[in-house]
């Protein structure tokens, strides 16, 4: 099964999205800030990223830049899961590098729908390679 890295810093949120994954069979490992999320990524390998946006040390943003800026990393499915949800936000989310976005309050069935979709286009991009 899937290994997904949750990187979040509210502790309630991150639970939440463990809760839901590992019910459907996903491996899931648990950071609650941008360098630790990072750190996990080169220790863990995991297939997927759900990052959260406002965290304390390194945002969102930046992490994903980190991520992209990396040729070891930057394949790296990632999928923004975040409280912004105006007009724009998910244009500008996407443009600075994340490959999905989901907004809060998490709908399990359209999170599980969105990890599918990118999980498939990595296995694509592998298969292609």
């Amino acid at each position: 099964m899937s290994k997904v890295l949750i990187a979040e810093d509210n502790p309630v949120n991150r639970e939440l999205l463990r809760e839901l994954l590992e019910a459907r069979g996903y491996v899931v490992v648990e950071a609650c800030d941008g360098e630790e999320a990072l750190r996990a990524i080169e220790e863990t390998q995991p297939d997927i990223l759900l990052l959260d946006l406002g965290m304390p040390v390194l945002d969102g943003f930046a992490t994903v830049r980190r991520i992209r800026e990396n040729p070891a990393l930057a394949p790296l499915p990632v999928l923004a899961v975040t409280a912004y949800a105006m007009q724009g936000d998910r244009e500008r989310i996407v443009a600075a590098g994340f490959d999905g976005y989901l907004s809060k309050p998490i709908n399990a069935s359209k999170l599980f729908q969105e990890m599918e979709r990118l999980l498939a286009r990595r296995q694509s991009a592998k298969a292609g390679n």
